[in-house]
């Protein structure tokens, strides 16, 4: 019994490291340890053991092992929500949700990411914006949006006049400026004055001008009256 007490004793640190091994940071990170993985919802780990999360990998789209932080596809989870959500997250990773800000903040400064926005519309047609930067600041500074890098994929660029913002709610909005939208009705995310895109906000169906520009919105493609069916937002790592 002691040499074999001892044995584990020896063996200890090897197994914690063995632990800390298998547990992913993010997508890509389950790509590597097996490439043949499906598309679907795993657990990571952004802040470290304690800190386990369920979020759908896309290990098809451009390459695959992207970590999906935000998904809309039909209405079901309601985005409309407080600071506090918005920071920890909310909804299902196999439907919709937001994975949170905090864990997005902390995968950010890991590693350096690029950033994939897929979109399809109520017709089917389906197209993408690329950006081979993002990342987002503490929850001190706001979790001010820095993202830069843009190709397109025929969505055009929507993203980077909201770039240097910081992260805005219904109950805690940073952006003093005046605003051209109806801010009331707006999901969470960094608005400039008012936005070119808005993944969070009001699900309709298509195009609907009875509010003006409070649905999910990529106004270079479908302008601020037509509510995207489907949007997803996806970070993986820069090889």
């Amino acid at each position: 019994m002691k040499l074999v007490s001892v044995i584990l004793l020896l063996l200890a640190p090897l197994l914690i490291s063995c632990q800390q091994l298998i547990l992913p940071v993010d997508c890509s990170e389950i790509h590597n340890n097996d490439n043949s993985r499906p598309s679907g919802v795993y657990t990571i780990y952004p802040i470290g053991a304690t800190s386990a999360v369920q979020v759908y990998c896309d290990m098809g789209s451009q390459g695959g092992r992207w970590t999906v932080f935000q998904r809309r596809m039909d209405g079901t989870v309601n985005f409309y929500r407080g600071w506090d959500q918005y920071k920890t997250g909310f909804g299902i990773a196999a439907g919709e949700y937001w994975l949170g800000l905090e864990s997005l903040y902390h995968l950010t400064q890991r590693k350096r990411y690029e950033l994939l926005v897929d979109m399809e519309d109520f017709e089917g047609n389906k197209v993408f914006a690329r950006y081979s930067s993002f990342s987002i600041d503490a929850e001190s500074s706001g979790y001010t949006l820095h993202v830069s890098g843009f190709t397109d994929g025929g969505a055009g660029d929507a993203l980077s006049y909201q770039n240097g913002q910081k992260f805005s709610t219904f109950d805690k909005d940073q952006d003093s400026s005046p605003t051209n939208c109806a801010r009331s009705y707006l999901g969470g995310f960094w608005y400039n004055d008012c936005h070119y895109t808005n993944p969070n906000g009001v699900y309709r169906w298509g195009f609907d001008s009875t509010l003006f520009a409070v649905g999910v919105e990529w106004r270079p493609w479908k302008g601020l009256n037509y509510s995207l069916k489907v949007i997803s937002m996806k970070i993986h790592p820069l090889v």
